[in-house]
């Protein structure tokens, strides 16, 4: 089955129980989504730089989340469920549909989802502007950034829905090493003239986030 969507969706437990919504989330959570028909997959991550997990599902498409089936597994939550929800803060949900995989050179898209890092942006576009930076981000800037050896690619979707922010935009990156974020290749990719033609824009202000891949990928039963 082919990815067609994901589920993006940042939680932060306290230090004191972290333990506990670890375990929490790689024995129920995740594995009762993983039951749905619709469900490819699903890799979780840790923050680089501040405390906080990142949960990304894989689907085939983003008409998964309104099946009878995960309806079903969202409305009936067991109590421990509740209570890690309510407690867990920095909590995000951005639901998102495909719009591109571009890959390097020597990468496919299983290495993709089984690199070390995952670099996130999120952009706030409007509708007027987004066939530009579209075509900007898949036409120059994710070429140039994919001439670094540690870029291995970058998926793209557009966000159906999400909260908090009304972001429209999402990249995932996926990197083998921190050490692309410092490469001449991305800071040639960040001073064209394309590129600084978009940041005189209002709206060019993207949210970025780093995460460091936390445990094994889980696979939909119907894929194991």
């Amino acid at each position: 089955m082919s990815i067609g969507a994901v589920l993006f969706s940042d939680m932060t437990p306290e230090a004191s129980w972290q333990d506990e919504f670890n375990a929490w989330y790689d024995e129920e959570h995740i594995p009762l989504r993983m039951k749905v028909q619709g469900f490819i997959g699903a890799q979780r991550y840790k923050h680089t730089e501040k405390p906080g997990y990142l949960a990304i599902y894989d689907m085939t498409s983003a008409d998964v989340l309104k099946s009878d089936a995960y309806t079903a597994v969202k409305s009936n939550p067991s109590g421990l469920t509740t209570r890690m929800l309510a407690e867990v803060s920095g909590f995000t949900r951005y639901i998102g549909s495909l719009l591109s995989w571009q890959l390097s050179a020597d990468a496919d898209q299983q290495r993709l989802l089984d690199a070390r890092y995952a670099y996130a942006v999120m952009f706030t576009v409007p509708a007027d502007r987004a066939a530009e930076f579209n075509d900007w981000y898949c036409q120059e800037h994710v070429p140039m950034l994919l001439e670094c050896s540690s870029w291995l690619g970058c998926r793209r979707y557009l966000i159906d829905d999400g909260e908090p922010e009304p972001f429209t935009h999402l990249a995932i990156h996926h990197l083998s090493s921190l050490d692309a974020l410092d490469s001449p290749e991305r800071a040639a990719a960040r001073t064209t003239p394309w590129r600084d033609k978009l940041a005189q824009e209002s709206w060019f202000k993207g949210t970025y986030a780093v995460y460091e891949k936390c445990g094994e990928r889980f696979l939909a039963e119907t894929n194991q």
